[in-house]
């Protein structure tokens, strides 16, 4: 399974503002630190604003920050949002599908992903917020 760039970029914004749970960021200044591009990084933000991840203040001295506490984001629940399917194969289409066993194990395979995402928080993939926060100011004095 392929998780798309939209959710990519989600988890990406997530755990910037993980990093920096007492600022206010700017889409630019999360898009320069990953060096990707901030008209995306700007839908994904959105989007987020509007699950309630991340709260938004606006004007000049305006940004973003997480909008409840790291623990109480939940991975799989973020990436249930941000994908448009999971459908592994194309088995709807398929004339053998009624009778072949790989339907199954593959909607038994998503089960499992998505019950391993399940398991984690924000606050479990920030646990070397210190790491990631040094990786990010490496590169910003580079």
């Amino acid at each position: 399974m392929r998780l798309t760039r939209y959710t990519d970029y989600a988890m990406r914004v997530l755990l910037y503002l993980g990093t920096r749970p007492d600022q206010l960021c700017s889409v630019s200044e999360i898009a320069r630190a990953y060096g990707v591009s901030q008209n995306h990084l700007m839908k994904v933000a959105n989007d987020l604003v509007r699950q309630g991840h991340v709260t938004s203040v606006r004007g000049r001295f305006g940004g973003m920050r997480l909008g409840r506490p790291p623990g109480e984001i939940n991975v799989g629940a973020v990436i249930r949002h941000t994908e448009e399917g999971f459908a592994l194969a194309d088995c709807d289409a398929c004339v053998i599908a009624p009778a072949c066993g790989l339907t199954v194990a593959l909607r038994e395979a998503l089960a499992a992903f998505m019950a391993v995402l399940d398991g984690y928080t924000l606050e479990d993939l920030l646990a070397k917020r210190l790491d990631i926060g040094a990786l990010f100011a490496e590169r910003e004095s580079a």
